[in-house]
């Protein structure tokens, strides 16, 4: 019989391993005219992201293409079930930004 407690280095106990999913997610934004344009809808994007998925947020593809990005999203939780319904209501969301166009959401989980 396994144990589900495993020990860190510190020798500190802890109950399961944390689920983690990192998630690209690739959109365009049509109404883009400049870099300066899509950082402000990229930055925004990001930011309420952070705020309402307590994620972390990086902009990880094509930093020089003024209609197009990726972003990568890592989330971390003690319950994957939770988890991957953060992840459908982080898709919902991105359906929603009335900026851009999403293309693409890839998951993986770690």
């Amino acid at each position: 019989m396994t144990s589900t407690r495993s020990k860190l280095k510190s020798g500190v106990a802890i109950a399961a391993a944390p689920a983690v999913v990192l998630v690209s997610v690739e959109f365009a934004i049509h109404f883009a005219g400049s870099l300066k344009d899509k950082r402000r809808i990229v930055s925004s994007v990001k930011e309420r992201i952070r705020s309402r998925f307590n994620a972390s947020v990086a902009e990880v593809a094509y930093q020089e293409d003024w209609q197009r990005c990726g972003i990568g999203v890592a989330m971390i939780g003690s319950d994957r079930r939770y988890l991957e319904g953060e992840v459908n209501a982080l898709r919902q969301f991105l359906n929603e930004v009335r900026d851009i166009e999403l293309s693409d959401v890839g998951l993986e989980w770690v």
